[in-house]
């Protein structure tokens, strides 16, 4: 590890040792490290096959206009993403799991669809963007696990599409284009991001909203510090009430603007693991 770098996982590991409530995000830079493709990247899927991303950019309105179609086309192509059963967590994800352990990091919030956290052992995990592995009711929002309904057999039946107790067509938990963030998820979200004192980011390009809205949102929240003048007053100055840090493989729109107080440059399984045993050290 690069001196520099040395430095600043350091600088990492003290921001949040000295937190009262540190946080972290996460995006798709950290599953690729597991094997898993994103979709915007120089090698993304969005890239490689324009007519995935015209299918994805129609998936709601398949299932607002057609829930049986849209099951049926779900039951029978296979995951853009691979095989996520079979998908491993890398240091990365064990990492903030660890940070969780320790009693570090109170939350982590992640716009990954593939599980990866939850395999690694993080608990007070908000999917922002849902689960491959859940269900949700679109009604009145209920999840459940992908293998407590046998979607199989329904199609078998021609029972589909899959209703919820309360009479609710029920859906994939995964978020799509054009659909709203589940009102719970955008909710506790942003009363994270708001108490927050130390944001850790990793892996995320920053540029898919609402989620890239919470680092900015975090930003916001000013306090009041005191700085003593050569005459002797002090001077009450508002400041950023959040230290913000990154770890992507690139800078991103939040380095450049400013919204995070620094950026260590390199891959989330490299880096965090370092801010663990430098934590551990402290």
């Amino acid at each position: 590890m690069e001196l520099k770098i040395r430095d600043l996982v350091k600088r990492a590991a003290e921001d949040l040792k000295k937190a009262n409530y540190a946080i972290a995000l996460s995006g798709a830079g950290i599953s690729t490290e597991s094997g898993i493709p994103d979709f915007r990247g120089p090698s993304g899927i969005w890239r490689k096959d324009l007519q995935a991303e015209k299918k994805a950019y129609q998936s709601y309105e398949k299932f607002l206009e057609d829930p049986k179609g849209y099951w049926e086309d779900r039951l029978s192509t296979p995951s853009l993403l691979g095989d996520l059963e079979e998908a491993k967590p890398n240091p990365g994800h064990y990492a903030l799991a660890e940070l969780e352990k320790m009693g570090i990091l109170k939350c982590l919030i992640t716009q990954n669809i593939d599980g990866l956290h939850e395999k690694a052992g993080s608990r007070n995990l908000i999917e922002y963007h849902g689960s491959y592995f859940k269900l949700r009711c679109s009604k009145c929002g209920s999840r459940s696990g992908i293998k407590e309904i046998d979607l199989e057999q329904l199609r078998e039946e021609e029972k589909l599409p899959p209703l919820c107790k309360c009479g609710g067509v029920i859906k994939s938990d995964i978020v799509h284009f054009k659909e709203p963030i589940p009102i719970d998820a955008a909710k506790r979200s942003q009363e994270e991001a708001w108490k927050c004192d130390v944001m850790l980011i990793c892996g995320t390009s920053a540029v898919v909203y609402p989620f890239a809205q919470l680092p900015r949102l975090a930003k916001k929240h000013m306090t009041e510090e005191e700085i003593k003048m050569e005459s002797g007053l002090y001077l009450v100055k508002q400041v950023p009430f959040t230290t913000i840090i990154e770890v992507n493989a690139e800078p991103t729109p939040l380095t450049e603007e400013g919204i995070s107080n620094y950026l260590i440059q390199g891959k989330a399984g490299e880096i965090l693991p370092g801010i663990v045993q430098e934590a551990k050290r402290l």
